[in-house]
Order: structure tokens, then C-alpha cells, then sequence
């Protein structure tokens, strides 16, 4: 690829036998904006997530199950060899490079998209051949033509009301926590703690509502680094009044030079050269606590996110109603699909855009994980078959992240029991009871035990958190047998129960609703349940009822009754008798 050379002409230019690229911008970001695009454009792999490493003769992907076919299509004929991470045969980057380079060679990246974690470990690994590393340099965007500007889109406040909190309520709680460490000073470098704590949102990454911004929190203040212009006078105004400072979005890093006391700054998080311009101070490398509150949601949250769901329930249901009504009729492909669906959407009060890129996948782009259909890839729905549709929308009130299958017309035996199967999965992590303390990966297990007794899996998590009008994916609780060190499940986090099976040249299956943990109140304490917040009804018609077990039938008719009393009231007389006879029990 022309890309690769290049970056190669630069790294021999500079004396660098090996360059990463990932994915993130200068805040660990899981989506970023175009500035940050490099890997893309370096490779062509559009995945969300993967990290690219050129050598002088050699080039390599990673990237995780949710993308495996996906890059094995877009990686082929460009000599980038994909690398499957978490399977067994799989180098680490890391082993990887130490196998690669020469003694006392070079590996370059820009310390500004790499984590102080990752880079202290690749410093670690490549000492015994005393790897050089040269982090000083954007060698990505250095052959980037026409490379897109950093983003300053403007930012907007939200009403306490739905926040539940003010600003100086946040901060104050902060500033005990930094107390607790003996802390100076608090470096926050995530782009939904920053919106989060200040109350505010932007447009500066693609589907996040988040800005581009660094935070300092110090025991009487706290200084914003941000570009001016992205705020309105009033509310720059309001945060001067807060006792937040707004700084030059560059500053950041001068700023950090100038601590000599005790910073916490978790370098799982912060970028590199973060870590090295706080030369000077005492490192507390330990989460931000502003993870913790930010994914535990108060009772003002959690209105408005039942308010958001109810309204995504009804776009949602409607566009079901209408699929399954002019799937005879109409021309309908993926694109048009999702154009209805967002068109249903843009009808609800307070709807401000999509949460993550729609992905809408009839037949066999139903086993494509993340897929995202293009012109050239823009599949005719038939009245027959499955419809993967994983989407969500962000409200005034809230985050919504929903996948449904639809059936289009007739089932194989095969679709149907695969259907049934990872709804069978989906309701036993509905249904689950469990004592506080419990975390995602062991949960996890409650959900697929019923795949794997057929010997099915899938080959991605089982939930993730999602944040209150921020990033739909969400940390630090997740669901999934392969995450290390995540955090037990509390009252107040909303979680995603999303299994699925995929069958590659075939279709693919997802049944995802957002959970809501809570007290099991009936029990007297110390257990926590799940009640759902989606409110849109599952496809009886992929149903293999045999399949089902009597729990599982319980919860299943339970959800489909509790979605036909509250969505019934606000949707076309028409459209309620449907959804009356829909959800009756199996």
C-alpha cells in the first residue's frame, strides 16, 4: 500500500525499525474523530477498534472478535497480515515486536495516542534488547494528505434537573476522594468523566456527545483545558463561577510539568506523554473516581433514562410494525432500513442523534459483528430471512443501545433454533439473582451456559455499561468471561445483555436489551437483580417455543406484556392492536 511506504520512507528517514498506530486520539477514546483516523487510513481497516505496527519489511493488525471477518475482507490483498487477538496461536504486540526488532533499534509512536500503561509495558519487554523508543513524533499524520482539523464543535449545558447533581455538587465530591489519597491534584484526561463532572456535552467525537478537553481538579479549583470558542459566554461565565478556569486546549501538558506534589493520574488511562511531563510529581496511578460515580446513576439519572427508553421503544416498535408491513411491498435495503428507522427517531421530543453507527445486517452480513453496510455492500431485504439490527439514539435524557431480529419472512430450522437459543441466553441474564460483590465475569456465565451445552458461543462480550447522555459503551463494569479486573455490578448501573450466534456465509443473531441493576428487595438485602429499561418487543415469529425452558417463557412473557402496557398508549390505534397481539403469551 502507498500509505505503508511512506510511513516506511519516514521511519528510515528518522531510524525507526518499528512505528505503531492505534486507534485512540490523545484521551483513550474507543471512538474518535476524523483528526484521529490514522489507522484507517493507513491500513483501510474500518473497525472501531485495532492497533496497526509497521516494521521496515513487515506489517501487522490486531484486533478483537467482534472484527474478525470484517478485517480478514478489508486487510486482504494489502499485505497487512491480521492478528487474532485472544486466540491461543496469537503474539501479543508486545511479544510481537520483541521477537521483530534488532538490537538497540527504534519503535517510534506518537506518545500522545498511546497509553503510559502500554507504553511502560513496551518499554519493559524491549529492554533486554534495548529498544530505543521515539515518541515524539506523528509520522501518521505526517504523510496524512488532506488531514481533517482538530474538531471544536460548540458545547451545551444540561439542566441539573436530569443530571441530578450541580457541577460544584460533583466536584466537591471529588475533591474527598483526592483527600482519602492525599492527592494535590487530579488529572482526568477521558472525554465522558470531563462532560460528566462539568455538566455539559459537545460534538467532537462522532455519536459521543463529548468534547475535546483535559481537566486539572485541585483542592479549591480545577482548570478546564478546552478551546474558548466552543463555549457560549454564559457558559463560560457559569464555570468561572464554579471555580473552573478554561485554559488552551495545548496547555495541558506545560500545566503537568509545572506539578511537583502528588498528582493521581491513572496511567491505564492518561497518554504518555502525560506520564512524562509529571517528571516532577508523585504519581498515584489508580482509577479516577470519577469512574465509579459516574457509572453508578442517581434517581434523577434513572428517571430520565426510563423517560429516553420509553421513547426509543416507541421509534423502535413503530419501525417494526412498518418493516414487517412493506417487506412485501416496498424496495427496502440496509441503508433505507436504518434511514426509516432514524426517521422514527427524529419524531421523539428531545432526540439529539444516533449513539454509534447503525449497524442494520440482512442475511449474512448478520454474522459481521460491527458490520456497516456501504453502497457497494447495501443488501435488498427479501420476505425471508433475518434482519440484524443493532442500534440507539441519544436523548436529552438519556443513552439507548438496542438489537432486535427481525424476521422477514420464512425460517430454515436452523435460523429458528439459533434464534431461540441466544434469546434463551439473553432471558437467563435478565432473570439472574446474585449477592452483591458479583462481577460481570462471572455472570457472564449464566448466559452462554445454555449455547455452550449445544456447543455455540460467541466470540464477544456479553454486556458493557453505557453512560448517562455519553459514550454507549461505558466502563467499569462489563459482562465477559475474558475481561480481567472488572468491577462488581452495584444498584444504579446500566448494563447491556446482548449474546448472539453468528454463522459466517449464513446469518447472524443478536438479542440486546439495557438492563438496570438493582436491589432484590424481596429478598431482604444483599442481592442485586436486573429490571429492563429497553421497551421494545423480541420477533415471536424466530420462536422455537421447545426450545424455551418454563423460567425462560416466564420472563419472556413478563417482558412482552410489560412492553405492550407502556408503549401502548402512545402509538397509533393501529399499531397497538398489532403490538396487543404481538406480545399475548407464548
Amino acid at each position: 500500500m502507498k500509505q505503508i511506504d511512506k510511513l516506511r520512507g519516514l521511519m528510515n528517514e528518522r531510524g525507526i525499525f518499528a512505528y505503531i498506530v492505534p486507534t485512540d486520539d490523545f484521551h483513550g477514546s474507543e471512538y474518535v474523530g476524523a483528526h484521529f483516523k490514522l489507522r484507517e487510513y493507513l491500513s483501510g481497516f474500518t473497525g472501531s477498534a485495532g492497533t496497526l505496527v509497521v516494521t521496515l519489511d513487515e506489517a501487522a493488525l490486531w484486533t478483537d472478535g467482534r472484527y474478525f471477518i470484517q478485517a480478514e475482507r478489508e486487510l486482504s490483498g494489502s499485505g497487512i497480515a491480521l492478528m487474532k487477538m485472544g486466540e491461543p496461536q496469537t503474539l501479543t504486540i508486545e511479544r510481537f515486536l520483541l521477537e521483530k526488532m534488532p538490537e538497540k533499534s527504534a519503535l517510534g509512536f506518537d506518545g500522545r495516542v498511546v497509553s503510559a500503561a502500554f507504553a511502560m509495558r513496551l518499554e519493559k519487554v524491549l529492554k533486554p534488547k534495548s529498544v530505543a523508543l521515539k515518541t515524539d513524533e506523528d509520522l501518521g499524520g505526517a504523510i496524512r494528505e488532506n488531514r481533517p482539523p482538530l474538531s471544536k464543535k460548540p458545547v451545551f449545558e444540561l439542566s441539573e434537573s436530569v443530571c441530578g447533581m450541580s457541577r460544584c455538587e460533583k466536584l466537591a465530591r471529588i475533591h474527598e476522594k483526592m483527600r482519602a489519597e492525599n492527592a494535590g491534584c487530579l488529572a482526568v484526561s477521558a472525554l465522558d468523566e470531563i462532560a460528566w463532572t462539568l455538566n455539559l456535552r459537545g460534538g467532537d467525537v462522532d455519536y459521543n456527545p463529548v468534547f475535546l478537553s483535559f481537566m486539572l481538579v485541585f483542592a479549591d479549583r480545577a482548570e478546564l483545558f478546552a478551546e474558548r470558542e466552543i463555549f457560549s459566554d454564559e457558559t463560560a461565565r457559569a464555570l468561572e463561577n464554579d471555580g473552573v478556569e478554561i485554559r488552551p486546549y495545548n496547555e495541558i501538558y506545560s500545566a503537568l510539568k509545572s506539578q511537583s506534589g502528588a498528582v493521581w493520574a491513572d496511567l491505564k488511562a492518561v497518554n504518555y506523554r502525560m506520564k512524562c511531563s509529571l517528571a516532577d510529581a508523585k504519581i498515584i496511578s489508580k482509577q479516577s473516581p470519577i469512574v465509579m460515580m459516574k457509572a453508578v446513576k442517581n434517581d434523577a439519572e434513572i428517571d430520565a433514562e426510563i423517560s429516553a427508553h420509553i421513547k426509543d421503544g416507541v421509534a423502535v416498535t413503530r419501525f417494526m410494525y412498518w418493516l414487517k408491513n412493506a417487506i412485501e411491498r416496498e424496495k427496502i435495503t440496509e441503508i433505507s432500513a436504518a434511514e426509516k428507522l432514524e426517521e422514527f427517531r427524529k419524531m421523539g421530543e428531545g432526540y439529539l442523534g444516533q449513539s454509534f453507527e447503525p449497524i442494520t445486517a440482512y442475511g449474512e452480513h448478520g454474522a459481521i459483528v460491527h458490520y456497516s453496510a456501504t453502497a457497494e455492500t447495501d443488501a435488498k431485504l427479501e420476505p425471508r430471512g433475518l434482519l440484524l439490527s443493532d442500534t440507539g439514539g441519544h436523548y436529552f435524557e438519556g443513552t439507548t443501545d438496542i438489537t432486535r431480529t427481525f424476521v422477514l419472512g420464512e425460517l430454515s430450522d436452523e435460523e429458528k433454533r439459533a434464534f431461540t437459543l441466544a434469546l434463551a441466553a439473553h432471558l437467563e441474564l435478565l432473570g439472574a439473582v446474585f449477592p452483591k460483590g458479583v462481577r460481570g465475569s462471572t455472570l457472564d456465565g449464566i448466559a452462554r451456559q445454555g449455547l455452550w451445552r449445544h456447543g455455540l458461543d460467541f466470540n464477544h462480550g456479553t454486556g458493557h455499561g453505557v453512560g448517562f447522555l455519553l459514550n454507549v459503551h461505558e466502563g467499569p463494569q462489563r459482562i465477559s468471561w475474558r475481561t480481567a479486573n472488572d468491577a462488581p455490578l452495584e444498584a444504579g448501573m446500566i448494563t447491556s445483555d446482548e449474546p448472539g450466534l453468528y454463522f459466517e456465509g449464513k446469518f447472524g443473531i443478536r438479542h440486546e436489551s439495557l438492563l438496570l441493576c438493582q436491589e432484590a428487595e424481596w429478598l431482604h438485602g444483599g442481592f442485586l437483580c436486573f429490571t429492563p429499561l429497553t421497551c421494545v418487543p423480541f420477533d415471536v415469529e424466530g420462536i422455537d417455543k421447545e426450545l424455551l425452558t418454563d423460567a425462560q417463557l416466564t420472563y419472556f412473557n413478563e417482558y412482552q406484556s410489560r412492553v405492550c402496557e407502556t408503549l401502548s398508549p402512545h402509538l397509533p390505534i393501529e399499531e397497538a392492536k398489532w403490538l396487543f397481539e404481538l406480545t399475548k403469551p407464548l
